[in-house]
């Protein structure tokens, strides 16, 4: 069978000690690690050093993946945090190299994994579309070919002969992922691209895709945009723990994906409650998102307001619980929050199963997918019983970006002269 991209028995090992040496990927951590080895071989020698090396310890960022795609497919890869998808798509893109296994890839290969890779801040944003096109590969004569579909796929016309450090974060990702896409790859890597900008040119990008894979190219999307996700994929594989959990429909991965995620202990909060959230002096069992009329809804547009309904059962008796839902958003911000203490409602006591019920304010959050981190505090924020993580929704507009800042409320205007 002819594959685009064939993946065997993938690994990727990582050391966690600063005694120990990693196998590094890249020029730089290889320099280092070169310079300071001398140094470490003395440390090693002594006792200390033996005890640091005794306790070393081994991350594996993938364990044995495999997984082949074929020309014209699209592919998804999901997971939390630390799940691999960075790791992959790195190894993917020979930015750094596996521990074991093997990948090979047929053709070219674009790939795009951070805003902005290759460019240089003091350099236009002409001079970086031909600086950041030869780094990928693209035949000078080619990005010229280019240049005009480039610019206009990016927006950025009236740009182009600025440096980019004064670009704004939304101008770097169209410039970009304009770059990247126009090189004709064969496989075309992504990651979170579209997460970041506003959902016109989100669109865009989703419809720039299609196109790729109707000429037959292979495309591979990392996000934690499940919208996009759905809408673009014909496949995705959900990871975990370095390992493959999942590998088929989206539906169903994304079921999947946020089943898991749903109501587990927050890793900053696990040395204080633990990481089991069962064990817990209170626990959160079951979280409904609501519209105001109390219909099931995940996506809401700028201005609607949001009903929580939040199950809980507390073991024992907490006096005066301050519960707290928290909005971050999907690169980790947190937005906004609400607290019941704050927001004056009295709770003496609570005991066994519980059902606590919030309508917020219109939401003036700007357009992105956000994930609801829910929390019982006491009063005065100083002991802290649960911190779970919730589901997820987005807030819709044409217009409002991440470009605009974290929320958007209309002020009151005159003209004074």
């Amino acid at each position: 069978m002819n594959l685009a991209v064939s993946v065997k028995n993938l690994s990727k090992e990582y050391r966690i000690s600063s005694g120990t040496t990693a196998r590094y990927g890249t020029v730089r951590e290889a320099i280092g690690d070169a310079v300071s080895r001398p140094f470490r071989r003395r440390r090693d020698r002594s006792a200390a050093g033996a005890a640091e090396r005794a306790a070393a310890g081994q991350f594996w960022a993938l364990k044995d993946v495999s997984f082949d795609v074929r020309p014209g497919e699209m592919l998804g890869i999901i997971g939390h945090n630390g799940a691999g998808k960075s790791t992959l798509l790195k190894i993917l893109s020979r930015i750094t190299a596996p521990t074991r296994g093997e990948v090979q890839i047929r053709g070219h290969l674009s790939s795009l994994l951070e805003v902005g890779t290759g460019f240089h801040p003091e350099l236009t944003g002409r001079e970086n579309v031909f600086l950041n096109g030869a780094i990928m590969g693209m035949p000078r004569r080619e990005i010229v070919r280019q240049y005009d579909d480039i610019v206009e796929f990016a927006e950025t016309h009236r740009f182009m002969d600025l440096p980019v450090k004064r670009y704004s974060s939304g101008m770097y990702v169209r410039l970009a992922f304009a770059v990247a896409a126009h090189m004709s790859p064969d496989v075309l890597l992504i990651d979170e691209v579209l997460s970041v900008g506003d959902l016109a040119f989100q669109r865009k990008c989703m419809d720039h895709a299609r196109g790729l894979r109707d000429r037959n190219a292979t495309v591979i999307v990392v996000s934690h945009n499940m919208f996009a996700v759905k809408a673009m994929c014909d496949r995705v594989i959900c990871l975990s723990r370095g390992q493959i959990d999942f590998d088929g429909e989206p539906e169903e991965a994304i079921a999947r994906y946020d089943s898991r995620s749903r109501l587990e202990t927050l890793p900053w909060a696990r040395e204080l409650v633990g990481g089991d959230p069962e064990k817990a002096p209170v626990q959160f069992k079951h979280m409904e998102v609501l519209d105001e009329a109390g219909n099931p809804r995940t996506v809401f547009s700028h201005g609607e307001r949001m009903r929580l309904r939040l199950h809980l059962y507390a073991k024992e008796p907490i006096a005066s619980p301050n519960i707290v839902a928290s909005f971050m958003r999907s690169d980790n911000v947190a937005c906004c929050n609400y607290s019941s203490g704050m927001d004056q409602l009295a709770v003496p006591m609570i005991k066994g199963e519980q059902v606590f019920e919030l309508l917020t304010p219109p939401l003036k959050l700007v357009s992105e997918l956000y994930m609801i981190h829910l929390l019982v505090w006491d009063q005065r924020f100083q002991r802290l019983f649960t911190a779970q993580a919730g589901s997820t929704f987005h807030v819709r507009d044409d217009l409002l970006s991440t470009n605009f800042g974290v929320f958007h409320e209309a002020a009151e205007w005159s003209r004074v002269a």
